[in-house]
């Protein structure tokens, strides 16, 4: 009797059956003498839409909503049927005693077999692989040390809870907002009160009003200092009168005396291991990658190169049970330009604390560390070696001591004024030297600008000593507005409020981008009009952290088998009814921030302009009309032969032609609009009709000609 293994994708089902040794191929399975091995593609079954219920949800109706079934359906994907319809098969083999779980080791992997398992009604016994890491080790010892498949149903039920939540608070209230305001508006339950984060800082930014203050510093030789009163201790005079006499008079003073002098010893430990969301950031910040890049990178980090462990992971921590295998992944590392580092490590024992190994703090996957694999760097592309390098420095840090320094705190008296001044002598780099090469990149992004530095070097001091070389000056500044969040920053907004899980949170932004609801400006993220209206339109609750938040928690209790399934789709029911009926009753208004002066040919209201893939294109602002066009002229791949940018594809009375308006160059196009794939098969086509074993290599025209040539004789 064999197993059916099931994974989520062809190119770990290929891994896995090549250490299962299943060396028959097939369409859409793989089979050994003891396992068949086959994969979803990602999700072959998801929730039925709402014209599966009743054909008549197909049209979206104000008065049809709330859409509440009273038991959730599920459908086979129409584009993955084909793999669907291999497993169900499958399934049906008599040869095949159990099904393995090879899916992703998390909840929306959990997901993605289970529903599968539920349309091929699967009755015979399931285990589960749960691996952290895709090398070959790690799928033999998964393999041997399998886990009874009913331990991870509280997984599931949160799963299906997350899920048929998100259908229902997501469907409903943009339905019922697209259809009362004609226009559509997406929201959600968690990329909504994410939105509304945004727009608090937008309020603080506008309401901001910008004041000018001085501040007195005084320049003692090499180092400086700033003065500070226990009236104004952040050193801010907003009073240019009082700045100027307090300058005035203390220019009359010819010295200044050490009045306290602290020296403190301080040390840094090494920052924690990654977990998703932290790599994230550290990435936007270093790097400038998307949280979605990220993902996408990690992803092939860890399925394909198999050099990280499990990605969708929020514990920064690692168990207990690892520690054994700490070395070899170290010795793993010990390639240029790592094995400086590595070599000291190895040659003793690791210093492995509870700062590194907690297993209090460990859910179902431990933080991102490398592998045992070791790393073809060479074969990495650009963004993959950078990802991969900021998870080996933060590996190779866990072990490496703290970064240890003397502080030094002066204060100094000038005319019965205090300066104060802090410099700082480093006495063991440890972690931080790990970061050189990038210094500053690990600093946090929010140091006072009103501070002199406090790694300025301060020379030797004693209390009561006396300085008579100084100068002051004084600084005129004013107060900033707070920024606009960086993807980093609301990630961080987004982890401390509880919003959505280190494994959706890059989706979230995505989704609120691709709406037209937020947009990117240089490396910041800014709410757009549409996204301004929408929070105003979205009902109250929806906008707090707090009740998303409340819902991620109890759907992180039902995956522990703690919380109730049942209670938890019941209160989201009831929220899903408040909501609809809050719609309904609004008197709120919604303008679209996007209207252009253009009129819809078809029904005669105004287009508006919206984002796409494939450029901005003309909509027109009813929904019910589908009348839409390009924004932008489509480029032609023929170059201007000036400037040689793309030439834009117009149609006139004499037929189609190419225009560069900024060097006012006009050429005319054949039907295929010129110089594109299209005419390039056109021509291939011609050649092969007029000729006979014409080889269309490099010189396409001597072909051609040879073609025509032929012809004519002919």
């Amino acid at each position: 009797m064999k197993s059916l293994v099931l994974a989520e994708k062809p190119s770990v089902a290929k891994e896995i059956a090549r250490v299962l040794g299943c060396q028959q191929k097939h369409k859409h399975y793989m089979e050994g003498p003891s396992y068949v091995v086959t994969w979803a593609l990602g999700h072959l079954v998801t929730l039925a839409e709402p014209e599966e219920y009743d054909p008549k949800y197909k049209n979206w109706n104000l008065d049809d909503l709330p859409l509440l079934p009273s038991r959730m359906k599920l459908k086979i994907i129409r584009e993955t049927t084909p793999q669907y319809k291999a497993i169900a098969q499958l399934a049906k083999r008599n040869d095949l005693e159990q099904l393995i779980i090879a899916t992703d080791a998390g909840r929306e992997g959990e997901l993605v077999a289970r529903w599968i398992m539920e349309m091929i009604h699967w009755k015979k016994p399931f285990k589960r692989l749960w691996i952290s890491s895709q090398t070959d080790k790690a799928i033999r010892d998964g393999f041997a040390s399998l886990k009874p498949g009913q331990s991870y149903d509280p997984l599931y039920r949160s799963a299906v809870c997350r899920a048929e939540a998100d259908w229902l608070i997501g469907l409903n209230i943009t339905r019922a907002l697209t259809c009362k305001h004609n226009a559509q508006l997406a929201a959600g339950r968690v990329q909504t009160p994410t939105l509304a984060a945004m727009m608090d800082r937008e309020r603080e930014i506008k309401s901001f009003q910008a004041k000018d203050y001085w501040m007195l510093r005084a320049q003692f030789g090499s180092f400086q200092a700033v003065w500070r009163s226990q009236a104004h201790p952040d050193g801010r005079l907003f009073d240019k009168a009082a700045a100027d006499a307090l300058l005035e008079r203390l220019n009359k003073v010819r010295s200044a005396k050490v009045a306290q002098l602290k020296v403190t010893e301080k040390s840094e430990p090494h920052p924690l291991a990654y977990d998703l969301t932290e790599l994230q950031r550290d990435a936007n910040k270093r790097h400038g990658f998307t949280a979605k890049q990220t993902s996408n990178v990690l992803q092939r980090l860890y399925e394909q190169h198999k050099l990280v462990t499990y990605p969708r992971t929020d514990s920064r921590y690692l168990s207990s049970d690892m520690v054994s295998t700490l070395p070899d992944r170290l010795k793993a590392l010990n390639v240029q330009p790592y094995a400086a580092w590595i070599k000291p490590l190895l040659a003793k024992p690791l210093p492995v604390s509870k700062r590194i190994v907690d297993d209090s703090k460990v859910s179902d996957h431990h933080a991102i560390i490398p592998t045992d694999e070791r790393p073809q760097l060479h074969n990495l592309s650009a963004e993959e070696r950078k990802l991969y390098d900021l998870i080996v420095r933060r590996f190779i840090a866990l072990f490496t001591p703290a970064f240890r320094y003397d502080e030094t705190s002066v204060t100094l008296e000038v005319g019965g004024e205090h300066f104060h001044a802090k410099g700082r002598i480093v006495k063991e780099a440890g972690w931080k030297a790990l970061y050189e090469a990038s210094a500053g990149a690990d600093e946090d992004d929010d140091t006072a600008e009103d501070e002199p530095a406090s790694r300025q070097t301060l020379p030797p001091l004693q209390p009561g000593m006396e300085l008579k070389e100084f100068r002051l000056s004084q600084h005129k500044q004013t107060t900033k507005p707070p920024g606009r969040y960086t993807e980093a920053a609301l990630l961080g907004v987004m982890e401390k409020h509880n919003l959505g899980t280190p494994a959706t949170r890059a989706d979230i932004i995505e989704k609120l981008l691709q709406t037209d609801t937020i947009e990117r400006r240089m490396n910041t993220l800014q709410p757009t009009g549409k996204g301004a209206q929408l929070i105003e339109l979205v009902v109250p609750e929806l906008r707090t952290p707090e009740l998303t938040a409340a819902w991620e928690q109890e759907l992180e209790r039902i995956s522990k088998g703690k919380g109730d399934a049942g209670k938890f789709m019941e209160s989201i029911r009831k929220q899903t009814e408040t909501i609809v009926r809050e719609v309904k009753a609004s008197e709120a208004e919604y303008k679209p921030h996007n209207l252009t002066h253009s009129r819809c040919p078809e029904c005669g209201k105004p287009l508006q302009e919206i984002k796409s893939k494939r450029g901005k294109l003309l909509v027109c602002s009813d929904r019910e009309c589908a009348y839409k066009r390009a924004a932008e002229p489509a480029l032609s791949n023929k170059r201007c032969p000036q400037c040689h940018k793309r030439m834009e594809i117009h149609t006139g009375k004499a037929g189609k032609y190419a225009q560069c308006r900024p060097c006012n160059v006009v050429e005319m196009l054949g039907e295929s609009g010129g110089g594109g794939r299209a005419a390039k098969r056109q021509q291939t086509q011609l050649a092969k009709q007029f000729s006979d074993n014409v080889s269309l290599g490099s010189s396409l025209e001597e072909a051609l000609k040879a073609a025509m040539a032929k012809h004519k004789k002919d």
